[in-house]
């Protein structure tokens, strides 16, 4: 077999075993089933899409990195300690391959939940929004479904990236305990810690006002959330979403390499 093969095969196995799963089947129609309730009880999708993207903004950064942190931090320590590993060795699929189909199976998981989710979300829009009045001249450009749909292009690239770094943690670890504590911390640091020092510092004037956006690009989480604000909600942020696409993808690359590296000792 080609290092395809073994990574796509690798892939259909993380699939099958996310079907199988009913905790993880559970926690998928959980986090659906709350991006619908916030979106339907809110009056983000009594206004339209974009007031909808404003709504689901928070969860979205809370709940997305629990999901995939849930769905990916455990997967290659748990084939390390049932010997899966030492299987695979003896076939000759290689690190790229096992890591790489991984990635692929538990994203496209990943990746099928939030879309499901955010679509059900903004048909909430077309069922809740009152009819726009038909004697006003109203500006559609404001709040196009675009909004949304580029909030949803940048909630899969989250998933992925937090992802990624739930693998890292996995191929990294070599016990659940140490696994945990380390996922628990890194979560704890992305949704508060990051922020709460950019804020401090900016207050104290240890840093300079213009120098939060590349402190906030260094999280994962408000990296997304500078980049929502200046590519779907339109803002108008001085902060450019340049730096903040660089951290993103500098957490998901960075995050593969070193699950990759520590797939399983030489």
């Amino acid at each position: 077999m080609s290092e395809m093969d073994d990574l796509f095969a690798v892939a259909a196995r993380e699939l099958q075993t996310m079907a199988r799963t009913p905790a993880m089947i559970a926690l998928s129609g959980a986090f659906t089933l709350t991006i619908v309730a916030v979106a339907a009880a809110g009056s983000g999708a009594r206004g339209g899409f974009v007031p909808l993207v404003l709504d689901l903004l928070p969860f979205v950064e809370l709940l997305l990195p629990l999901l995939a942190f849930a769905l990916c931090y455990r997967v290659i320590l748990a084939d390390r300690d049932h010997g899966e590993i030492d299987v695979l060795r003896t076939f000759g699929v290689s690190r790229l391959a096992y890591v790489g189909g991984i990635y692929l199976g538990r994203g496209l998981t990943l990746v099928t939940v939030v879309g499901v989710s955010l679509v059900a979300a903004g048909v909430t829009v077309l069922v809740l929004s009152p009819p726009a009045p038909t004697f006003l001249a109203l500006n559609t450009a404001a709040d196009s479904p675009l909004a949304f749909v580029r909030f949803g292009v940048l909630a899969v690239l989250f998933a992925l990236t937090t992802a990624a770094i739930a693998l890292a943690i996995s191929a990294a670890a070599r016990t659940t305990r140490q696994a945990l504590a380390v996922a628990i911390g890194l979560l704890v640091v992305f949704v508060v810690g990051i922020d709460a020092t950019a804020i401090a510092g900016v207050l104290s004037g240890t840093f300079g006002l213009e120098t939060a956006p590349a402190l906030l690009a260094l999280s994962p989480n408000g990296a997304f959330r500078t980049l929502v604000f200046s590519l779907a909600v339109d803002s108008g942020s001085s902060a450019s979403p340049l730096l903040a696409l660089v951290g993103l993808f500098a957490w998901l690359g960075g995050s593969l390499l070193l699950a990759v590296a520590t797939a399983w000792d030489r």
